[in-house]
């Protein structure tokens, strides 16, 4: 491994793994996200503490810091920008401060698409916002989301880019397995619904 592919893991994945749904809620007075819901530190999760501002707010840091580690790489360290990304993404899911517990990842590959590849971040974006106004269910617009990401890279001819936006889809989806079970029984919960 680089000297900038090292920095670039590294920068990714603490960014990544800064736990903002649980530090906002905190900070509100919420408590413990963990112990409401799901327990899951995402966007959707803080929604069910009933503050639409602190989802919103969790959903946009979410995503800015996974395209922040991504910026910060092109500046610094241009060969780690992959390996940035990587790790931003693999530092929401698997944060060392939670006991690697963390989000499910969709807020924060938004980020990391938007300065990498910002068609496939508009097409991801549409996919999510499009099918959570639609369906109202949140673990299905984002299952949908992470996958056209690799399929818009093939469809720009970003090939360069597949085998990294394949795997960052498998782990999503994998992070989703338990709303895979559910949504097959029909029984996962709408976005406003109580889980």
């Amino acid at each position: 491994m680089t000297g900038d592919a090292l920095i670039g893991l590294v920068i990714g994945y603490l960014l990544g793994s800064i736990p903002f749904g649980l530090i906002l809620t905190r900070l509100a007075g919420k408590g413990d996200i963990r112990d409401i819901g799901s327990g899951n530190i995402g966007a959707t999760n803080v929604l069910r503490t009933g503050s639409k501002k602190l989802a919103a707010l969790t959903l946009l840091l979410d995503a800015a810091k996974g395209a922040a580690a991504v910026l910060i790489c092109a500046w610094c360290c241009p060969a780690g920008v992959k390996f940035a990304a990587a790790g931003a993404l693999v530092g929401h899911l698997y944060p060392v401060w939670l006991r690697f517990r963390g989000g499910k990842g969709v807020a924060t590959l938004l980020g990391v698409l938007i300065p990498l590849l910002p068609f496939a971040a508009l097409i991801y974006a549409l996919v999510w916002l499009g099918l959570l106004l639609v369906a109202r269910i949140s673990a299905l617009a984002g299952i949908l989301a992470v996958a056209s990401a690799p399929l818009t890279a093939v469809i720009v001819g970003r090939t360069d880019l597949l085998p990294m936006l394949l795997g960052f889809a498998l782990l999503v989806i994998w992070k989703h397995r338990e709303n895979i079970a559910r949504l097959r029984t029909g029984t996962e919960p709408r976005v406003g619904q109580a889980r």
